[in-house]
């Protein structure tokens, strides 16, 4: 996977400013395209539950004529088998996150993406280049990037407190939060491992060579599966997606969780007592992508999808809305004062230049991987 971000003086303008210099006429509104209108006027999605907020869909509707009809998913997997299942037809926009090109590669269910028709200059070069190398499959480019975010803790400010300025992915397990925490399974797992380096039960860039051979897969993921069912009664609640999230904190008890950045971010927006930041151990990085399936039928409303999403004033607007963050130059001056101060303090300090970008899986890993979940979630 490409490292989006630098080790050393990043910052969120670093993150959301590039060298390409926005397109003027991106200020004046979107004009109906006559390619668009030679569709059959909608357009099929398939992307995670929280990524369209109604103020992109009905701007995108109004100006384009093109209905969206959306379908949200929660998980990676859910992507890759709902088009294995229906040979690549059925959606015209699917969703999968940087680090899977290797398990969409050998699959071929996506078709490589017009560039020509893609506003790519209006997107920061680092992330645009994700595509260029780990998602070119040997004709063409076959992802571009939409969304970007981390996954680190949450908690809910009146009844847990960090011990530190940060806190840790230790704090899901520890005996005192004891039925009081929430994770997801594979994620929350490879977090036990990220502390466990910490506190001497891994070698320290141990969850790192975990991606190298499954021999050292096995060896790595077999000691994190034997700590974490250990701990497994101290977890309330596994999640799946974003409202199940919002809703452990808010209705289920859960007090400190690891989660994504949007869903307590959004929370915290509308005046919840709920903060997000990344925790000592480093939070997990991702950029979701915008893809194409070989049985899109819609081609033309797709490229209107990609030339909206890539306006700074839609992808401002939305990311106040659903809480992550924007590849596009520019977007962060639309957000409004909310956005720029959870970004703030979700990575207070060095927490940016201390993110880890989640390696590419390949299909073993992510097969042994299963494995050693099931393992957890049926002790």
């Amino acid at each position: 996977m490409t490292d989006f971000t630098s080790r050393a003086g990043l910052s969120r303008r670093a993150i959301l400013k590039g060298g390409a210099t926005l397109a003027v006429g991106l200020a004046a509104p979107a004009i109906v395209s006559r390619r668009a209108l030679a569709s059959s006027g909608e357009l099929n999605i398939l992307m995670w539950s929280d990524y369209l907020p109604e103020t992109f869909v009905s701007a995108f509707e109004t100006s384009t004529g093109i209905k969206i009809n959306f379908t949200g998913i929660g998980s990676n997997e859910e992507i890759i088998n709902k088009m294995k299942a229906t040979k690549g037809r059925g959606f015209d926009i699917v969703s999968p996150t940087n680090n899977r090109s290797l398990q969409w590669q050998p699959l071929e269910l996506l078709q490589p993406i017009d560039m020509t028709r893609v506003p790519l200059e209006n997107v920061n070069p680092a992330m645009a280049k994700i595509g260029e190398v780990d998602w070119a499959f040997g004709e063409g480019v076959y992802w571009a990037p939409h969304i970007w975010g981390t996954e680190g803790i949450a908690w809910r400010t009146d009844l847990f407190t960090p011990k530190g300025v940060l806190p840790s992915y230790g704090d899901v397990w520890a005996d005192e939060n004891a039925g009081k925490t929430m994770g997801r399974g594979h994620s929350m797992m490879l977090g036990a491992g990220l502390y466990m380096e910490t506190i001497g039960e891994l070698a320290p860039g141990d969850v790192w060579k975990a991606y190298k051979t499954p021999e050292a897969m096995a060896e790595v993921w077999g000691k994190i599966t034997d700590w974490c069912i250990a701990k497994k009664g101290n977890v309330k609640l596994l999640w799946n997606d974003a409202d199940t999230q919002k809703n452990g904190l808010l209705n289920e008890g859960v007090i400190v969780g690891q989660t994504w950045d949007g869903p307590p971010l959004a929370l915290k927006t509308a005046g919840e007592p709920v903060m997000y930041a990344a925790p000592l151990e480093g939070a997990m990085a991702w950029v979701d992508g915008i893809a194409i399936p070989t049985g899109a039928e819609n081609i033309d409303a797709v490229y209107e999808f990609l030339k909206h999403a890539y306006m700074p004033e839609l992808a401002g607007e939305a990311i106040d809305h659903h809480g992550y963050n924007s590849p596009v130059l520019g977007a962060d001056k639309f957000a409004g004062a909310a956005y720029a101060r959870n970004f703030a303090d979700a990575y207070p300090g060095d927490a940016l230049a201390n993110l880890n970008p989640w390696p590419a899986e390949p299909q073993w890993y992510a097969d042994a991987r299963t494995e050693f979940v099931n393992r957890f979630t049926s002790a």
